[in-house]
């Protein structure tokens, strides 16, 4: 046991966290609010409901566990294993700060569904137990980045194509279900992308870099 605690203690890091933050959400969704902040734009107006995006939707959690139980219990790399950690709890953190100091809520969620299926049955579940409030930034956004950068950027993972290329149709779609299931807004979506490429930027330095000069030479051949 003692050996098995060395070689994979790196996981309670993460663990613990996890810990804090569901205590912590749990919290901000149970305290009395005397007035939410409501979020919307005009672009969500155009954004139709599609009961089909649950699947992707629910695909988020094995595709985030799964990430971890790679990166704890399989991958050698454990300063990788960090980057993905600490890039994780920065985008849980900042949602927690800032539910806690800008309470908000969206009205975008239909009362009546046009189809009676086993998608839209899962979509009232789904509204039944998750309410929506505390949605800004949103964390299956940010999640889902910070997930397919990790693999992206996995040294193991380095020719395993069909697993990144995988990870990031599975990513896209996750980032637009989040939209046509009505549960965020555009607003919060471009915020947990903007804090999505902050997080990279931070802990993905070396990647941040490669990045900036693939653009810059796609830019000079161009004008060239």
């Amino acid at each position: 046991m003692k050996e098995i605690y060395q070689k994979y203690k790196h996981g309670l890091v993460i663990g613990i966290f996890s810990l804090f933050y569901l205590f912590a959400f749990r919290y901000l969704e149970a305290r009395p609010i005397h007035g939410y902040h409501v979020v919307h734009t005009v672009f969500d107006d155009f954004i139709p409901f599609c009961e089909y995006f649950i699947i992707p939707y629910a695909l988020w959690f094995p595709y985030m566990f799964g990430t971890f139980f790679y990166f704890i219990f399989f991958n050698k790399n454990k300063k990788e294993y960090y980057q993905f950690t600490f890039n994780m709890i920065l985008g849980m953190s900042v949602f927690l700060v800032v539910s806690y100091f800008y309470p908000n809520i969206q009205y975008l969620r239909p009362t009546t569904f046009a189809n009676n299926n086993i998608f839209t049955q899962a979509v009232r579940f789904l509204y039944k137990v998750d309410t929506p409030t505390n949605i800004l930034p949103s964390i299956h956004v940010y999640n889902s980045l910070a997930i397919h950068m990790a693999i992206n950027s996995c040294e193991a993972l380095r020719d395993k194509k069909w697993v990144r290329r995988g990870s990031l149709v599975l990513c896209i779609l996750i980032v637009l279900s989040t939209m046509f299931l009505r549960q965020h807004t555009v607003v919060d979506v471009v915020m947990g992308i903007t804090l999505a490429m902050f997080g990279t930027v931070i802990f993905y330095p070396e990647q941040t870099q490669i990045m900036v000069e693939d653009n810059a030479w796609t830019v000079k051949r161009q004008h060239n």
